[in-house]
C-alpha cells in the first residue's frame, strides 16, 4: 500500500481478502474527505490472516471511519457479532458486512469458536475494538490476543487519532509471550492517538 499524506490508495494488491470495486473505493475515499479529511499512514502486512484491533474507540464516529477506510483500500474485515441478531431480515446483509456470529452460551468459548474460524477459512482478517465499549473501561479485553496465540494470526495495531485525523496502520505483532505483557505492546503501538474524546480513553 502507497503511502502519501493526501491521497487514499485505490486497492491492495496481495494475498489480502479483497472486496469492491472501483465505486465503493470512490465511496471510501470521499467518505473519509467528508469527514474531515482522514488519511491513511502505514502498510498492512501482506498475508490472508490477521487480527486488526483498534483503539481509541470514544466515539460512534469510529464506526464510520472504519468503513470508509475499508471500502477505500477494497479489504474484506470482519468482525463478531453475537448469533441472535443474525436473524431474518438482517442476517444477509450483516454476513455481507463481515459478521461472524458467535455463541457465548457454546461450550466452545469465543476464543475457541474464533481459532476455528482461522482453521477453516483460507483468509480472514477480523476487526475489534479491544476497549469493547465507547466508554472508559479499566481494562481492555484480551480474548483477541489469546486467539491470536492460539491461532499463529498478527496482530496489527491500528490507531484512530482524531488530532492528526490519520488512521496508523502500525507494524504487526506475533502473540507469543505472557498476554498481559504482550498486551502492553498493543497498547504502547496505539498509546500516541487521540480519540474524539480523550476523557474516555
Amino acid at each position: 500500500m502507497t503511502n502519501h499524506q493526501n491521497m487514499i490508495p485505490p486497492e491492495l494488491v496481495g494475498d489480502f481478502p479483497l472486496r469492491g470495486n472501483a465505486f465503493s473505493r470512490w465511496v471510501g475515499r470521499a467518505g473519509m474527505r467528508l469527514l474531515g479529511g482522514w488519511r491513511i499512514e502505514g502498510e498492512l502486512p501482506n498475508v490472508r490472516k490477521a487480527i486488526i484491533p483498534v483503539a481509541p474507540h470514544t466515539s460512534n464516529w469510529d464506526f464510520f471511519i472504519g468503513v470508509f477506510v475499508m471500502l477505500a483500500l477494497g479489504l474484506n474485515l470482519s468482525y463478531l457479532g453475537k448469533h441472535t441478531i443474525f436473524r431474518f431480515p438482517v442476517n444477509g446483509l450483516l454476513r455481507w458486512l463481515g459478521g461472524i456470529p458467535v455463541d457465548r452460551r457454546a461450550a466452545a468459548g469465543v476464543v475457541e469458536q474464533m481459532v476455528q474460524q482461522f482453521e477453516q477459512r483460507e483468509q480472514l482478517i477480523l476487526a475489534l475494538s479491544p476497549e469493547g465499549t465507547r466508554k472508559k473501561v479499566a481494562e481492555w479485553k484480551k480474548g483477541f490476543l489469546h486467539i491470536a496465540k492460539a491461532a499463529q494470526v498478527p496482530v496489527v495495531p491500528v490507531a484512530l487519532d482524531f488530532s492528526r485525523k490519520v488512521v496508523d496502520i502500525t507494524a504487526p505483532l506475533m502473540i507469543t509471550g505472557d498476554i498481559d505483557a504482550e498486551l502492553a505492546r498493543v497498547k504502547a503501538a496505539l498509546a500516541h492517538a487521540v480519540g474524539k474524546h480523550p476523557e474516555h480513553a
